[in-house]
C-alpha cells in the first residue's frame, strides 16, 4: 500500500519541486488535478493529451523519483443545468480519460454531478428528503439524468479500460455508498468510489463498515486519506447541515482535518486493515483541506501517520492455522 498525495496544496510549487518534495518523504503516488475544481496547475490536459513527446517527459519525472499516478482528478459537475457548464465539465471528465488511457494511469476520480430538481429549473438541487412529495419526483427526475449520462460516459471509459472513482460528496446525487452503488448497477464496474472518509463522518456513516459495504462489490477503485472532526459544541446546537464559511472554524460543526486530527491512530490503522480485508491494497491519497494548518505541515503530519498505519509487504502465510 503507498501513500499518495492530491497535488493541489502544492501548486505554488512546479510539478518538477512538488515531485521531489513528496519523494523525500517517501510519498509513492500522486494525484494530480486535470480539470474542474482542482484545476491541473500541475498537469493541464491541453499540453499532455495526445503529445508523446510531453509523456514521455512526465514518466521520466516521475520514473527518477519512484514514483507512480495513482489518477487523474477532475471535480466538476457534469449534470448542471447550465448547458455550457455541464459540456465543460463532460469534456474536462473525456479528456482526462482519454489521457489516462495514454499514460497507462488506470483511475479518474470525479463527482457524479447534481442536476436542478426538474427541466426548467436552473440551479443544482440537493434533495436530502422525500416529503414534501414534490421532492421525491425531484430526486426521481435526478437520477433518470443521471442514468442517462453515467451509463454513456461508463462506456465510454470501459472502452478506454478506466475506472471512474467518484467521491461520495454532500451536494452531489451521489454522497454515501448506497448511492454509489445504485449508479454502479445502473451503468457498469468501471463506476465506483473514490473513498474518502471525511465525507461520511459527518454524516454519521461508520468509515469501516462502508468499506466492507463497498468492498464486497469491489466497488472502490481509489482512496483519499482525509479527516473530519465534528466539533459537539456547535453540532449539539445546530447539527451538522451547516452551511458557516470554512473559514470560520470556530463557529462550525465539523471541519476537515488532516488525518490523524480529527480521529486516532487508531481509527486509522483500523481504516487500513479493513481496506486490506476487501481487497483494497493500493493507494490512500492524501487531500489537505485543513484550515488550522499549513499546506506543508499538514502534508507533513499525515505522511508521518500513515507510515506507522499502512503495511508495505504482502501478508504472509497463516503457518499458525495451519
Amino acid at each position: 500500500m503507498d501513500i499518495g498525495v492530491h497535488t493541489p496544496p502544492l501548486y505554488g510549487e512546479s510539478l518538477e519541486d512538488a515531485v521531489a518534495y513528496l519523494a523525500e518523504r517517501g510519498v509513492g503516488a500522486i494525484e494530480p488535478g486535470v480539470g474542474g475544481y482542482p484545476g491541473d496547475t500541475h498537469l493541464p490536459r491541453d499540453e499532455y493529451l495526445d503529445d508523446e513527446d510531453a509523456q514521455a517527459d512526465l514518466h521520466a519525472l516521475l520514473e527518477d523519483h519512484e514514483m507512480r499516478i495513482s489518477a487523474l482528478a477532475t471535480h466538476n459537475n457534469p449534470l448542471h443545468p447550465d448547458e455550457e457548464r455541464a459540456s465543460e465539465a463532460d469534456t474536462e471528465l473525456r479528456e482526462a480519460i482519454g489521457l489516462a488511457d495514454q499514460l497507462a494511469v488506470g483511475t479518474v476520480t470525479c463527482f457524479s454531478g447534481l442536476p436542478a430538481g426538474g427541466p426548467e429549473d436552473e440551479v443544482p438541487n440537493w434533495i436530502t428528503a422525500p416529503w414534501p412529495s414534490e421532492h421525491a419526483d425531484a430526486h426521481e427526475y435526478q437520477w433518470e439524468v443521471a442514468r442517462e449520462y453515467w451509463g454513456d460516459l461508463a462506456a465510454y471509459a470501459d472502452d478506454h479500460g478506466v475506472d471512474l472513482a467518484i467521491e461520495m460528496h454532500p451536494n452531489m446525487l451521489v454522497y454515501e455508498p448506497s448511492g454509489l452503488l445504485e449508479l454502479r448497477e445502473a451503468t457498469n464496474e468501471r463506476v465506483g468510489a473514490n473513498f474518502d472518509p471525511s465525507h461520511l463522518y459527518w454524516q454519521g456513516i461508520s468509515i469501516t463498515d462502508a468499506i466492507r459495504h463497498l468492498g464486497k462489490r469491489d466497488a472502490i477503485h481509489h482512496v483519499h486519506a482525509k479527516d473530519t472532526r465534528i466539533y459537539e459544541e456547535e453540532s449539539r446546537v445546530k447539527g451538522v447541515l451547516d452551511t458557516t464559511a470554512y473559514d470560520d472554524e470556530s463557529n462550525r460543526s465539523w471541519l476537515f482535518r488532516s488525518v490523524g486530527y480529527g480521529h486516532g491512530e487508531a481509527h486509522w490503522k483500523d481504516i487500513v486493515s479493513t481496506l486490506r480485508m476487501v481487497g483494497y491494497d493500493d493507494v490512500l491519497s492524501i487531500e489537505h483541506e485543513d484550515s488550522l494548518t499549513s499546506s506543508t505541515e499538514g502534508l507533513e503530519k499525515a505522511i508521518e501517520l500513515l507510515e506507522r498505519a499502512v503495511f508495505t509487504d504482502r501478508p504472509g502465510e497463516a503457518y499458525w492455522a495451519e
